[in-house]
């Protein structure tokens, strides 16, 4: 018989993907990985002005969700480079209609493109 998964507050889908991506910073590592980034530094050089240890912890914890991967790109000191997996992709729509419904009820927000969601 398979294992219940332990959820945090509740069985509650919202609260399980709020739990998951539901804090200030994943939804914008996982957009930023959309767009093409995949190196810490360059996370680092997204305008909302992240610090190196929530990127690190973030990173941590969404591939310990199964949402990113990461693989060395470098040997001496070890460099990684992070890819969404299928599981992350599949928040694409998810994300575009977060822009959407922003760019509905808040005027000036940016319409960006969805080529790679």
């Amino acid at each position: 018989m398979p294992k219940t998964p332990d959820f945090k507050r509740s069985p509650c889908p919202l609260a399980v993907t709020l739990d998951i991506v539901g804090d200030k910073w994943s939804l914008i590592v996982i957009r930023d990985l959309f767009r093409g980034v995949s190196r810490y530094n360059d996370f680092l050089k997204s305008p909302e002005d992240m610090t190196t240890n929530i990127l690190a912890e973030r990173l941590k914890r969404l591939e310990g969700h199964g949402l990113i991967s990461k693989s060395a790109y470098q040997e001496n000191p070890v460099r990684h480079e992070y890819a969404l997996t299928k599981k992350g992709r599949a928040l694409g729509p998810v994300l575009r209609e977060i822009v959407h419904w922003a760019n509905a009820y808040y005027p000036g927000t940016i319409k960006p493109s969805f080529d790679k969601l």
